[in-house]
């Protein structure tokens, strides 16, 4: 099992624009920029890539908890201030650079649950649309900002086109600062999994992370993987390589650790290693 407690090894110094926190076996994110929305500023790309790194590589982490700082803001994407400054953009200023923002862009293995504490605009909606399960405080709100800045709404749109209506996307695109989605709505056309209230936010995505951190590791790697990659193919080659993935982990150990822990009517002991 996982601690119950364990020190934060992060903090302001190490992961500049973010505050993190470990707690049983939930790694706590959270956006800390609310002077500037929790907008995304270029010296935030390289501690979210150590950020990412950690919960891949740290067995004790078994969920990602994402959210923001205050309750105005969720994340305002791109700090346009920054940009206008140094001609610099937070994402990237070279196409060899991958996008790190995304828990799919940087290479998760492990569950996201996203807290959305606010409005979700522009840049921000990465962390929405590649999050695992989303839930959303009553106030908060979505919007795609990057064509009212003159940029070009790419990336995150098209994973909104995976969770919302197609029309509704393109809305969103097209009208930027001026269309904006509430909490509600989202709910009703998939983008959100779950509204709550606001002051219940945190500790029904802490309560969610928790129940999936008390899972087979293993297994739920496997099945989140399943699911996103199977994304944009053939229903039939989905199911074939789910199908094989199913069989192969018949050999793991906690498979057969499920079902003895379900006959002694006793809580698992599952396998945690990078041995897998």
């Amino acid at each position: 099992m996982p601690s119950a407690v364990r020190p934060d090894r992060g903090g302001a110094e190490e992961y500049p624009g973010f505050a993190v926190s470990v707690t049983a076996g939930v790694l706590v994110v959270r956006l800390d920029r609310p002077e500037v929305g929790n907008a995304l500023s270029r010296r935030m790309r390289e501690p979210m890539a150590r950020i990412w790194a950690r919960a891949n590589a740290d067995d004790d982490i078994r969920v990602v908890l994402l959210t923001g700082t205050g309750d105005r803001h969720f994340c305002t994407g791109a700090d346009v201030k920054e940009i206008a400054e140094t001609g610099e953009v937070p994402s990237a200023s070279a196409r060899r650079e991958p996008i790190v923002w995304s828990p799919l862009g940087g290479g998760v293995r492990k569950p996201v649950v996203c807290a959305v504490n606010g409005i979700a605009a522009g840049g921000g909606l990465h962390f929405v649309v590649d999050s695992d399960v989303v839930i959303a405080a009553e106030h908060a709100a979505f919007m795609d900002t990057h064509v009212s800045v003159g940029q070009v709404g790419a990336v995150e749109n098209i994973g909104l086109t995976h969770r919302l209506p197609f029309g509704t996307a393109m809305r969103m695109t097209l009208q930027g600062s001026s269309f904006r989605l509430d909490a509600a709505r989202a709910y009703a056309l998939g983008l959100v999994d779950e509204v709550v209230p606001a002051a219940e936010l945190q500790p029904t995505a802490l309560h969610i992370a928790s129940s999936i951190a008390a899972n087979s590791p293993r297994a739920v790697e496997l099945s989140r993987a399943l699911l996103w990659e199977s994304l944009g193919r053939p229903p039939h080659d989905a199911a074939e390589e789910a199908w094989r993935t199913a069989q192969r982990h018949w050999s793991h150990p906690d498979f057969l650790e499920g079902a003895r822990a379900f006959a002694e009517k006793r809580p698992p002991r599952w396998k945690v290693s990078h041995d897998r």
